[in-house]
């Protein structure tokens, strides 16, 4: 029998204390907590582990530099607390980031200004980042990121940040939460939700295999992020005021060669101001975000042609010599921010997160990946006390995350490649190990989220899908025709994410 299948039968053989639904990183961190705390958990996603929001973000884990301008400190606080957290705990997923935040002439925000904002920063911070901000003038900018626009330049300020992978920072709470006894399964759809001699029973699908079964819970957690709505809908309960808000943050990866960038960039938009970050990613340069409210399905969402416009124009103002156009895009996606519902405008909406708890059915709204451990701890201690259990500590704070996740080695713009994509570092032991130990299933497990070959080629990875088809099926178990739904799948994934719609 294999793992999944063992998993899957503990499902509908156990009786749990909670089954959480949404395996992103919120989900993914509730599991976490609670197991570490005792409880029986149960953990399910109808894809994969981070296949929505959560590995489609800017790859940061910022203290929150964007919300001063909002007065949301006491978010700024909590953010740069948690940041420097996980660079504690999760030093190989969680690095610090250097930005350098140009200033050109009759931008909104000057260059006194913006360093009198960065000194709040450093203070919310505990003057605990990983450097203080310091000022730089034009000479200092352009030591530091030599390709930058000097019409206008007026000097600037670097500051710190952190950059993580977030597909793994998710997968890395996943498995730990498995070896502290959690039970998480990706691939399960649930259906409807009842109560049955006071448990919640949720009635659940195999999404790979159709099969049907049951999970039984004495409390339900959705966390669900953008999809919190339609678990809402299953479980029977719906409050048409209280819905959710998306809003859509689309970037774009094209060659960092052509950029030039050394370290990640905070602009202002020329059109709006906006704040966006050009950032490095190996020998890609991830160009983002944008910010606007929508009402498209979490399913459905991609970057427009508008959208890649935006940034495309952003990236050409910062580093003229670029010079970038449609055809360098190498590809564009979006995810959707799960908001509180909120009456103002999209940049202005808050980031911050609430938690609902109705008949042991806990809800949590809002948040972002950096806080995600602070939002878990929130949410067990309302399953707990759901449960009229004893609140007990969290024990997140101090338990590094696993240091054994297989992150794809640092590299440069020159390293050579793997074996899988000439000029990627990706190779068969990376989809080896995602298919043993990482709970992969399907080739968009293995090409989108454990590896990022689908974000790093022109194709969205469909090549290089069928090139190692034939070395994963027989550790997947598929015969030839399984192997061909497969490839179709991947296919229809692929063009679900990266296809740019026209607008």
């Amino acid at each position: 029998m294999s793992g999944r299948a063992r998993a899957i039968t503990e499902l509908y053989t156990q009786t749990f204390d909670a089954l959480i639904v949404g395996g992103g990183i919120t989900g993914a961190g509730i599991a976490r907590d609670a197991a570490l705390r005792g409880l029986d958990v149960a953990l399910v996603d109808k894809g994969d582990f981070a296949s929505g929001t959560s590995s489609r973000s800017s790859r940061l884990v910022h203290g929150g530099v964007r919300y001063l301008e909002h007065g949301h400190l006491h978010l700024v606080f909590e953010a740069s607390a948690e940041r420097r957290r996980l660079l504690r705990l999760a030093p190989r997923l969680v690095r610090p980031l250097a930005f350098t935040w140009p200033v050109y002439a009759g931008q909104r925000l000057g260059r006194w200004k913006l360093s009198a904002g960065l000194t709040l920063y450093d203070m919310l911070s505990l003057f605990r980042n990983v450097e203080r901000h310091r000022r730089l003038d034009t000479t200092d900018v352009l030591r530091d990121e030599p390709c930058l626009e000097r019409t206008g330049l007026r000097g600037g300020v670097r500051y710190y940040d952190a950059a993580t992978d977030d597909a793994r920072l998710t997968l890395a709470n996943v498995l730990d939460a498995r070896a502290l006894g959690a039970v998480p399964v990706n691939h399960v759809v649930m259906r409807s939700e009842r109560l049955a001699d006071g448990l919640h029973v949720a009635s659940v699908e195999d999404a790979l295999t159709g099969d049907r079964f049951e999970i039984r819970a004495r409390a339900l957690v959705n966390a669900a992020g953008p999809w919190t709505d339609d678990v809402r809908a299953v479980e029977g309960w719906t409050a048409p005021g209280e819905r959710i808000q998306g809003s859509k943050g689309s970037h774009i990866a094209v060659p960092r060669s052509r950029v030039g960038n050394r370290d990640a960039v905070t602009l202002l938009h020329p059109r709006d101001q906006r704040v966006l970050f050009v950032l490095p990613a190996g020998p890609f340069s991830i160009i983002g975000t944008t910010d606007t409210f929508t009402h498209v399905s979490a399913d459905e969402v991609r970057a427009s042609e508008s959208d890649v416009s935006y940034l495309l124009q952003a990236a050409n103002f910062a580093f003229p010599d670029a010079r970038l156009d449609r055809d360098d895009v190498v590809s564009a996606w979006a995810g959707i921010r799960p908001l509180m519902p909120s009456g103002g405008s999209e940049g202005q909406a808050s980031r911050e997160h609430a938690i609902d708890t109705r008949d042991r059915i806990v809800t949590i709204t809002g948040g972002k990946l950096t806080t995600y451990r602070v939002m878990a701890r929130e949410v067990v201690d309302a399953v707990d006390a759901a449960l009229g259990r004893r609140r007990r500590r969290a024990q997140t704070a101090s338990r590094p995350l696993p240091d054994d996740v297989p992150v794809a080695p640092a590299r440069g713009i020159d390293q050579p490649s793997g074996d899988l994509v000439e000029g990627l570092p990706y190779t068969r032991d990376h989809l080896r190990r995602a298919i043993s130990d990482e709970m992969a299933c399907t080739l968009g497990d293995l090409l989108i989220r454990r590896t990022h070959v689908a974000y790093e080629t022109r194709d969205g990875g469909r090549a290089a899908a069928r090139i190692v088809t034939p070395f994963v099926a027989p550790l997947l178990g598929w015969d030839a025709d399984r192997a061909n739904r497969e490839l179709m799948r991947y296919d229809v994934e692929v063009a679900r994410i990266f296809t740019v719609d026209r607008g």
